[in-house]
């Protein structure tokens, strides 16, 4: 997608209704014949977008919305989006709340007042919390089925999403489930729809896994009772709301902590015979001392004459398994389902966006040395040759400059044009498309000696390119577009390439010349790193993509063999580069073949001009697919680059631009803001080695990490636009840009020469 075109408004693709003849009216006395017209692909309107409802923006805008909706499921289930931790103790203060603390661990708050229930002597309920765990749950489990025991587990409703298969296996063995929420917040510190939000959506979980709702329940970093404070008692007041009864504990084995296997046992045994409720954890961490002091703590207990039960048996209730209906359970297999498809896609898009980093990193590294060793050797080859190369005289050279409405710049490129230091003979063809300006006539004014004007009815940019090369009368062509104009050597600079009779086309170095504003500061800043900074690398990889239309030198006889340039796609400039390659060309670039062009100076026109150039080099890349399995290494290192970094990754932009907003809004932004910020270092760096291998001031470098709030949304938005509209079958129409004759002051003022340097020093 690197070049610049001028702007001919129609394509000359055979059969596609834009030939500019008028049809002869039919014979009088006899009745037009209506002919049916054979379907055809929807066109563009003249803006250049798509006629009809833009289909493809509501399925970007509801892909991204489905992005953050996985992203927010499974930032909400591990804990990142709306965390919570405990916060400092509460007073205590009310009646009720101290009532609470005075009575047992099992607590009934459906009453008008709170009653609790102590366990029985030489019964123990021991309680797990904050499983399932894929490692430690099952080990948890053998231990008690090894001993006959039955437990309470608390679990998290995300964690039984993500491991439905454990929390049936719990339910099989004849143990109890019991409600910690869903994604283990601290219910002191959320308010009460969120409350009640943690206590439905863990129920549903467990309908979806097990088709069983629960009827127990234990708030987060819940205590003793004699520790209950006031916003815990208002939790389990709202818990108790929900349908729940709440279980705290009477011995905590503070496994969390990991004190050693000998500890845990210490804390988890009851004294004198006395029943208890007993906490431990089966997930949260390495849980292999938990494991160890469990089956210690059931041998003990055994030897004892103690009996380890679920809660509900222990204080001689019915099981806290209710049937969920099928509503129920089906809304919670669709929520279980939800949850492992969002941390599935997330996981696969980290490692994706990861991959897509290092990608993008190495490429950097990569065509930062190809560029260097190309750099290195080009200042050796221009020492040893002369201003003609290896030609014994400067041999004759055919401009041809395609022109359609470019009464603007026409003559500021043809005053560069007869300027030129080149002393081989120059023959300048200016092919009018049917220009509606004037510019046929400018370009026929007196001053412009060796230029002959050749007008034809407008068929579009490579017609008008063909119908030059037809007319030319040198081998060597040169192509150049009508907003552009060259410096005095660059005609001389491409020419001395073809002294290789291996070259079939030479690439110059195009140039912005309007880079006042913004937008065309970061198009320089584009075409300096981005297009000619590519080009050196392309030519040491034998994979040039484009000769620009704006600068670039061709052999006719090249040309002629292909058929001249084709009218198959709107980047007619792609299409021949790789044709050129595939034929077995070298294609190669010249640095010091400058030419300054007029860039696009509003995002509408830029919009529009790098949508025809997006669109065109997709479908140059779908008609030259075939390279990929020929033998010439062309086609897989052409079309696999642009597939991956002007395509794939572009996709991917704007998942990254939502994750970013995502992290920064619900986690620490610092790692995000470094991250960009280590990006944009990068980008400067390698910014800064391409304007020193260009011969331009790095001070341009100061906008770039503005482009990457506007310009770069721009750039990938393009892509979305372009690949919509292939895949759709919409056809786009040409579309010219409004130019503004940016150079006309500047080859006036220096006697129809462009001054030395380019227009950015005046």
């Amino acid at each position: 997608m690197t070049r610049t075109g001028s702007g001919h408004p129609r394509h000359s693709r055979p059969g596609d209704g834009q030939d500019s003849r008028r049809r002869r009216p039919p014979p009088k006395g006899r009745s037009p014949r209506r002919r049916r017209r054979p379907p055809v692909a929807r066109t563009a309107t003249a803006n250049g977008l798509p006629s009809g409802p833009r289909g493809h923006w509501f399925l970007v805008a509801a892909g991204l919305l489905v992005v953050a909706a996985a992203l927010t499921l499974d930032g909400y289930a591990t804990g990142v989006v709306g965390e919570t931790r405990p916060g400092p103790p509460a007073g205590f203060a009310s009646a009720e709340s101290a009532e609470v603390r005075r009575g047992g661990p099992v607590v009934n708050v459906t009453g008008d007042r709170p009653t609790s229930v102590r366990l029985p002597g030489r019964t123990v309920a021991l309680t797990f919390n904050d499983g399932p765990d894929p490692e430690w749950t099952p080990q948890v489990l053998d231990v008690l089925a090894r001993h006959g025991a039955k437990a309470t587990f608390f679990v998290v409703g995300s964690k039984v999403a993500r491991h439905p298969d454990l929390a049936r296996r719990i339910v099989a063995e004849g143990h109890e489930l019991g409600n910690h929420t869903y994604s283990h917040a601290d219910l002191t510190a959320v308010p009460g729809w969120r409350l009640r939000l943690e206590s439905s959506l863990t129920q549903r979980a467990l309908a979806g896994a097990t088709g069983l709702h629960t009827t127990l329940a234990r708030p987060p970093h819940s205590p003793a009772p004699p520790a209950v404070t006031d916003l815990q008692w208002a939790a389990m007041k709202e818990l108790a709301a929900e349908g729940h009864l709440v279980v705290l504990t009477d011995l905590d084995a503070e496994d969390w902590s990991r004190p050693g296997t000998a500890e845990i046992v210490a804390s988890s045994l009851p004294a004198g015979g006395e029943g208890a409720v007993v906490t431990m954890r089966d997930s949260g961490g390495d849980r292999r001392q938990t494991v160890e002091a469990l089956d210690l703590v059931l041998e003990r207990l055994k030897g004892e004459d103690y009996r380890a039960v679920t809660v509900t048996e222990a204080i001689g209730m019915p099981s806290a398994h209710r049937r969920a209906g099928a509503v129920d359970r089906f809304f919670g297999a669709a929520l279980n389902l939800a949850q492992r498809a969002s941390e599935t896609f997330t996981g696969v898009l980290r490692w994706a966006l990861f991959i897509a980093g290092a990608l993008t990193l190495g490429r950097f590294g990569f065509f930062i040395v190809l560029a260097g060793v190309h750099a290195h050797r080009t200042r050796g080859g221009t020492r040893r040759r002369n201003a003609v190369g290896g030609w014994p005289s400067p041999p004759p050279v055919t401009v041809i400059v395609p022109a359609y409405n470019e009464a603007a710049g026409i003559q500021a490129t043809l005053r560069s044009l007869v300027a030129t230091s080149y002393r081989g003979e120059l023959e300048i063809l200016v092919v009018d498309d049917g220009s509606t300006d004037g510019t046929a006539n400018l370009a026929a004014a007196p001053g412009f000696p060796g230029v002959r004007v050749i007008r034809r009815p407008n068929g579009g940019k490579p017609a008008a390119l063909n119908t030059g090369i037809a007319q030319a009368s040198h081998e060597l062509l040169i192509m150049v577009d009508g907003d552009t104009v060259f410096e005095r050597a660059t005609i001389g600079r491409l020419v001395r390439r073809f002294a290789d009779p291996a070259i079939g086309a030479v690439s110059g170095n195009t140039k912005v010349g309007n880079r006042r504003g913004a937008i065309g500061r970061w198009q320089h800043i584009e075409y300096v790193i981005g297009f000619n900074l590519d080009r050196r690398a392309f030519e040491l990889l034998d994979c040039m993509a484009t000769v620009p239309g704006a600068v670039g030198a061709f052999r006719r006889s090249a040309l002629v063999a292909l058929g001249g340039v084709s009218g198959d796609t709107l980047a007619e400039d792609t299409d021949l580069t790789m044709a050129l390659c595939r034929a077995g060309w070298r294609v190669v670039y010249e640095e010091n073949a400058v030419a300054w062009t007029e860039a696009p100076a509003s995002l509408g026109e830029l919009w529009r001009q790098r949508y025809r150039w997006c669109y065109g080099t997709l479908q140059a890349m779908w008609k030259h697919r075939r390279a990929v399995v020929e033998r010439n290494p062309f086609g897989r290192r052409c079309l696999g680059y642009l597939t991956l970094f002007h395509v794939l990754l572009p996709l991917l932009a704007p998942v990254v631009d939502l994750m970013a907003i995502y992290a920064i809004a619900v986690d620490d932004p610092l790692p995000v803001v470094a991250a960009w910020a280590g990006f944009v270092l990068v980008q400067g760096l390698i910014g800064w080695y391409a304007l020193l291998l260009d011969g331009e001031r790095a001070s341009a470098l100061w906008i770039l990490p503005l482009q990457q709030f506007v310009y770069r949304q721009l750039m990938y938005l393009v892509v979305i636009q372009s690949l919509a509209t292939a895949l759709l079958g919409v056809r786009l129409r040409w579309h010219g840009i409004r130019r503004e004759g940016t150079f006309n002051e500047f080859t006036q003022a220096a006697g129809r020469s462009l001054p030395a340097g380019g227009p950015r020093r005046p």
